[in-house]
């Protein structure tokens, strides 16, 4: 439990804003940018956001005891007498710099480790987490899947948090002498700025492909936000980049951050090499040295030399960092493997939901598997998001799989028959036939199920570690793995 913070306004307000002196030592016991969590003595940061303008919450969080108020200086505000009023040019980026100053700098005080990317980020951190661990080390992890201080498992409910709550995690690492952090860094907290004022020791890029195009207006503004990332950088950093990614390069043109480049194709600070890659595990050469790893894929190549070069330019020497690695089994949800007890058909629960990663999984899954085995593969697209990548994962799907069944992944507020039109569109008709469509995920799961063979392989992707599926507007109790387990042992 985080101690009760107490803070002066002079001492959480950055320098370059100006305060009245007789308000300098107004007493802030929290901030907040809902109105709905504001108590006494609340500093309240008024956000516009994409859907919803804090600005216009301002009389509840007076109301509920905000005693000062970070406002737009472009957005006009009703004054409140006996209330403090701080005009600025971005509240989002003020939040990040009054939140770390508020919860006492926390990232000055623990190595920050930052990862970003389209994919991989989520194996990335967790490895990271679990290999520092198994090293001794006492650390924190900020994720899409879970967020841990330690052992203790905090729920996470985006793949960044807010800058206030993410501050407080923080605060609260450092507060358990935390030695590391790992944490996810999405588009959405680069563009928001839920990041700003944090130290970074080490920033990492794995690749960019197409995603989140219902949030960026254009692939060209997803990279260059992600990009963003590495200019934030300081020079006491360091930067690294998977160069075999051709934007890899372009993360880091402009950063003060010392550069360190890792590929499997082309020349870089840290090579890698795969020797074999079946569904035991991968058998590689990094930074010359010959290992074999639990993991499986071509991506998760990547994702291993990312690690190893985090870690090494974190100071862990690689007698130390190989032989950790190469007992790690990844993330849940992330090429998560179930194997029946008796007909010892294999399912892979992975959270694929962009094409250039499904493609990646059935990639590997076609270069692994025994000649005579069957892929069959679930695959559904998100309500409300991009709707362009619907008929390419169809697409993709229906090419690299022997059967495809294509269902519902989270909805939200479309009909979920349209949803599947979209996907079919993708199709061309000598790959449509060996294609179902299914909107009950359950349904489309077991239909897998008993269409497959001994020793086929089952791909359910798209949700991943995710417990639920998200129907107009409500969280229903969903879990891939637990749904495959139940079938397994009915037959």
């Amino acid at each position: 439990m985080l101690k009760k913070v107490n803070k002066k306004l002079f001492e959480i307000i950055p320098d370059d804003i100006r305060i009245n002196i007789d308000h300098r030592e107004l007493e802030v016991v929290q901030i907040e940018i809902d109105s709905r969590r504001v108590s006494t003595h609340t500093l309240f940061i008024a956000i516009k956001g994409h859907q919803v303008d804090g600005h216009n919450y301002i009389a509840n969080a007076i109301k509920a005891g905000a005693t000062v108020i970070v406002n737009n200086e472009k957005i006009d505000v009703q004054l409140e007498e006996g209330v403090v009023f701080i005009p600025v040019s971005d509240t989002s980026k003020y939040a990040g710099l009054i939140a770390h100053k508020f919860y006492d700098e926390p990232s000055y005080d623990t190595q920050l480790i930052g990862v970003t990317g389209t994919n991989g980020k989520t194996s990335v951190v967790t490895l990271l987490y679990q290999a520092m661990t198994e090293m001794g080390y006492k650390v924190g992890l900020i994720s899409t899947v879970q967020n841990r201080i330690g052992d203790v498992i905090i729920n996470a409910t985006h793949t960044t948090p807010d800058a206030i709550n993410l501050n407080r995690l923080l605060a609260g690492m450092v507060e358990n002498c935390c030695d590391y952090v790992f944490m996810e860094v999405s588009s959405h907290a680069i563009d928001q700025q839920r990041i700003s004022g944090l130290k970074f020791r080490v920033a990492a890029f794995t690749n960019i492909s197409h995603d989140h195009l219902d949030y960026h207006d254009t692939f060209k503004e997803y990279i260059w936000t992600k990009k963003k990332f590495f200019d934030y950088l300081d020079e006491e950093a360091i930067a690294i980049s998977n160069i075999d990614d051709k934007r890899g390069e372009v993360m880091l043109q402009n950063t003060s951050a010392k550069v360190k480049t890792l590929a499997l194709r082309s020349s870089a600070d840290y090579k890698a090499k795969i020797i074999t890659d079946s569904i035991e595990g991968l058998h590689m050469i990094i930074d010359r040295h010959e290992v074999y790893f639990q993991l499986s894929g071509r991506f998760n190549a990547y994702n291993l030399s990312t690690v190893y070069a985090i870690l090494k330019e974190s100071g862990l020497p690689s007698d130390e960092i190989l032989p950790v690695l190469s007992q790690l089994k990844g993330a849940e949800g992330r090429f998560e493997k179930i194997i029946h007890p008796i007909t010892k058909t294999c399912a892979i629960v992975d959270y694929a939901h962009t094409p250039d990663a499904l493609d990646n999984v059935l990639q590997t899954i076609l270069q692994t598997k025994y000649d005579n085995q069957n892929i069959i593969t679930v695959i559904g697209c998100g309500g409300d998001r991009d709707k362009a990548k619907r008929p390419k994962m169809a697409q993709i799907a229906a090419s690299l799989s022997s059967r495809v069944v294509l269902t519902s992944d989270n909805p939200r507020s479309e009909d979920p028959e349209k949803i599947l039109d979209d996907m079919e569109a993708g199709l061309k008709n000598k790959n449509a036939d060996h294609v179902l469509r299914m909107v009950d995920r359950k349904q489309a799961i077991k239909t897998a199920i008993a269409l497959s063979r001994d020793r086929d392989i089952i791909l359910v992707a798209g949700k991943g570690h995710e417990k639920y599926q998200d129907i107009k507007g409500e969280k229903f109790l969903f879990d891939d793995k637990e749904i495959i387990i139940n079938e397994f042992n009915r037959t």
